[in-house]
């Protein structure tokens, strides 16, 4: 019988956090399914010239039954999601893996599922955000006064830097990395992965661990083709599903780790905030933590905090 061939992929690299959650959704599903159904990956849609958000398109079409992204870009169709772009919202990776596991991960299925169209079938750590700067060492909100912070365009993310006192500076990712380059801007905010790989680590040599804002990225897959699956393979899909969230996460946590440890080694300084440190920061985040919550019902808030 000829198998379900089914076809799943993301924008980032195969040796990666990512690739290797791909790979093991792959593994799992073909293990398990005894050759029923072949998993075809595209490790990088942007390899083959196009943009990340297409993958959305190819999604919703049927061309592609499950990808990865990053939550915040469903936010506008799926405003339940804006929840995750709160500063502060979780203070550690247990804290947000019990949330999104839990009561908080099921109503943002469901919420996604009417909104965009899409079954979530998990999600992903992208990391905390963390402030790289070029100027020296950052331990508090004072420290920042005046200085120009790159960020992604986001209304919440633009107030927390004001809130710091910094200049926020909204512009997509290749502008960024443009301006950091010509020393245009003083600081930028993002995980470690990201600041490695975009060579901002060449550029700022000092590193505070704020993590102020924590990443998700969401396996949304084809409701039409999700719902047309057979009941064993539908459970199948599901246990791999889990899998690649249980992998990536390990990798992603790891990942930060040796990529803390390089950059020690070759001179970049990090600033680990006391609690005392870290309290002023929340206080000071306090507008932005308001405007995060404007519009949304306060009981997704509730079950971020299980």
């Amino acid at each position: 019988m000829k198998p379900l061939n089914l076809t799943i992929g993301g924008y980032g690299p195969e040796k990666s956090a990512h690739g290797e959650g791909l790979a093991t959704f792959q593994r799992v599903v073909e293990g398990e399914s005894d050759g029923r159904v072949a998993i075809n990956v595209i490790w990088n849609i942007m390899d083959l010239g196009r943009p990340n958000t297409d993958l959305f398109d190819l999604v919703a079409s049927g061309e592609m039954f499950m990808c990865y992204f990053s939550s915040s870009y469903l936010g506008d169709r799926v405003p339940e999601l804006n929840v995750l772009e709160t500063p502060y919202l979780f203070k550690d990776l247990g804290s947000a893996h019990r949330a999104l596991d839990g009561p908080l991960g099921r109503a943002l299925t469901d919420a996604v599922r009417v909104g965009a169209g899409f079954e979530l079938l998990g999600l992903w750590d992208n990391g905390f955000r963390h402030l790289t700067n070029r100027h020296g060492p950052v331990r508090s909100p004072a420290d920042l006064a005046g200085m120009t912070v790159r960020l992604q365009p986001n209304a919440v993310h633009e107030e927390l830097i004001r809130s710091w006192g910094a200049v926020p500076v909204a512009i997509d990712l290749k502008g960024g990395i443009e301006m950091i380059g010509r020393l245009e801007v003083d600081a930028q905010e993002n995980p470690l992965a990201n600041t490695v790989a975009y060579g901002v680590d060449k550029l700022h040599r000092f590193i505070t661990m704020t993590g102020h804002l924590y990443g998700a990225r969401g396996l949304f897959a084809n409701v039409s083709t999700w719902d047309s699956l057979p009941t064993d393979l539908r459970a199948i899909v599901t246990r791999a599903a889990h899998e690649a969230v249980s992998h990536q996460r390990s990798a992603a946590e790891a990942l930060e780790a040796d990529l803390r440890a390089r950059l020690e080694r070759e001179g970049t300084e990090f600033v680990d905030l006391t609690a005392e440190e870290h309290a002023v920061f929340i206080d000071a985040s306090a507008p932005a933590i308001a405007l995060a919550h404007d519009g949304l019902p306060e009981e997704l808030f509730e079950l971020a905090s299980p």
